[in-house]
């Protein structure tokens, strides 16, 4: 199988808390999930720390194929957390966390891992795409949000919103009834999305944090087939400088109203053919 990847921050400048990477017969995405300067984490690492140590530890977990993809989560995130655990606070709510998409071959089958809104989309052979994704985080976030559109990006009302919304999505983070990602608790791998498809069947794969999903499932400018299309002629890179063109035709977000006007973007384009 042949692996592409492209990631890069929203901004120039700013630290990218995204992580892609491979390894024989892996790929994944990590996706941190940031949030504003003066709001407290209880840890003294960054939200790119925290997406790059788990990266690697899942990684290294997921090469055993005898360990169900969830156990190899649960293990990455264990694993992060005796690294700062005498650091950091790890019960505090605030506690550095990230979404994770992470795809294996083994044997004659592709298996995959989803954990809250990162996105998984199956190339299948002859039929329509696949595509994997977690909408609970998104389901939280509607019942919290003030009601009315968002203001303009980069307003004083749009930060106060943001600030607001974190802080209140904290009492809903991997707790029933909320969302999961991964951050402190080992048991919220058991609540990724997981699956296993037959390799013929299969053209090939691409996992996508939500900056790189964004022409398909928020602005609406390609069908997931048109997407793969992008990611079979251009790559990842050409999908995240389309996601870059259409953000900056859009940057106070009132065409699409969005939490940050150009997000960390991620892609991995993993396909069957040498």
């Amino acid at each position: 199988m042949r692996v592409q990847i492209a990631s890069e921050p929203g901004r120039p400048g700013r630290a990218n808390e995204d992580f892609a990477a491979a390894a024989p017969g892996l790929c994944l995405v990590i996706d941190g999930a940031g949030a504003p300067a003066d709001v407290g984490t209880g840890c003294v690492h960054s939200v790119a720390w925290y997406a790059r140590q788990l990266g690697g530890l899942l990684l290294a977990a997921a090469a055993d194929v005898g360990l169900g993809l969830g156990e190899a989560l649960a293990v990455g995130i264990e694993r992060v957390n005796a690294m700062h655990a005498w650091t950091c606070d790890l019960r505090h709510p605030g506690s550095p966390s990230a979404t994770v998409a992470l795809a294996r071959v083994n044997g004659e089958r592709l298996e995959h891992l989803v954990l809250s809104d990162a996105v998984l989309v199956l190339d299948r052979v002859d039929q329509a795409p696949a595509v994997v994704t977690d909408d609970r985080l998104a389901e939280v976030i509607t019942r919290l949000d003030e009601p009315g559109r968002l203001p303009a990006v980069g307003s004083d009302e749009h930060t106060r919103r943001l600030r607001d919304r974190v802080e209140r999505l904290a009492a809903y983070r991997n707790q029933p009834g909320g969302f999961w990602v991964a951050s402190t608790k080992p048991e919220a791998a058991r609540e990724a999305l997981v699956g296993s498809t037959p390799l013929v069947e299969l053209n090939g794969v691409a996992l996508l944090s939500d900056g790189a999903s964004r022409l398909a499932d928020r602005f609406g400018l390609l069908g997931w087939p048109e997407l793969l299309a992008v990611l079979r002629k251009g790559g990842p890179a050409e999908l995240i400088a389309r996601t870059r063109e259409a953000e900056a035709s859009d940057p106070v977000g009132a065409r699409w109203p969005r939490g940050k006007a150009s997000d960390d973007a991620s892609a991995v384009w993993w396909t069957t053919s040498d």
